[in-house]
C-alpha cells in the first residue's frame, strides 16, 4: 500500500512539473515581441536589424527597478489619457546597472496601438518615446540574470563583437522576456549592444 501511495505521489509530482513546464514555456508565446530581421545567428550570439519602435518608458535609478515596472504596468492597464488597456509585449528593456546614465525601463508599444496613436501617460514620470533602430549584437542566456550574470554576458558579448571585427556604440541594454514566476533555467534574457 505504501509503494502504491508513493508511486501515485511521484506520478502527481511529475504531471505537475510537466504541466508547469508547458505553461511557463508557452507563457511568453502569447505576447507580441519587438520585431527585427535576423542578420546572423551563431549559437547564443545574434546580429539583428531593428526598425525604430515606439516604447513607453520610465526612469530607473542606478539600474534598480524602484517601481519602474509597476508604473509601466499601470500605463498599459489603463492609467493613461484614454483609459485604454494595452496588451503586454516582450521584451522589457532595461539599462545596464552602473553604466552611463541611470537609464529607463521600457515596454514596447504594440504595433497596432503605435499605428493608431498611443495614449498619453497619466503619470508624469512615464513617457512615450522611440527606441532607435539599427543593427544590434545580442547574446541570449537563461537564468535569473543577476548583476554578476549580466556583467559576465556583457563581457562575452563585447569579446564576440571584437572577434567579428565590429564596433559597438552606446550603453548596453538588457532584455527580459518572462513573467516573474518563470523558473530561472527557463527564463530568456538578452544583452544588446548597438553596432556602428
Amino acid at each position: 500500500m505504501k509503494k502504491l501511495r508513493l508511486s501515485l505521489w511521484i506520478s502527481a509530482v511529475v504531471i505537475l512539473v510537466l504541466v508547469g513546464t508547458v505553461f511557463v514555456s508557452t507563457s511568453r508565446a502569447g505576447y507580441e515581441t519587438a520585431s527585427f530581421e535576423l542578420v546572423k545567428k551563431d549559437g547564443p550570439f545574434e546580429i539583428r536589424d531593428y526598425e525604430p519602435h515606439l516604447v513607453v518608458s520610465t526612469p530607473m535609478k542606478g539600474g534598480e527597478q524602484n517601481g519602474s515596472f509597476g508604473r509601466l504596468f499601470k500605463y498599459i492597464s489603463g492609467e493613461n489619457a484614454s483609459e485604454q488597456k494595452i496588451a503586454m509585449t516582450t521584451p522589457v528593456f532595461m539599462p545596464a546597472s552602473g553604466e552611463g546614465t541611470p537609464g529607463e525601463m521600457q515596454f514596447v508599444v504594440p504595433a497596432d496601438v503605435a499605428k493608431a496613436g498611443a495614449p498619453a501617460p497619466a503619470d508624469s514620470s512615464v513617457k512615450l518615446s522611440t527606441m532607435s533602430g539599427g543593427k544590434y549584437a545580442v547574446i541570449r542566456y537563461s537564468g535569473r540574470s543577476g548583476a554578476e550574470d549580466r556583467a559576465a554576458k556583457l563581457v562575452e558579448l563585447r569579446e564576440r563583437i571584437a572577434k567579428e571585427g565590429l564596433e559597438s556604440v552606446g550603453d548596453p541594454v538588457y532584455a527580459g522576456y518572462d513573467p516573474p514566476w518563470t523558473p530561472g533555467p527557463m527564463r530568456r534574457n538578452e544583452v544588446l549592444l548597438k553596432l556602428k
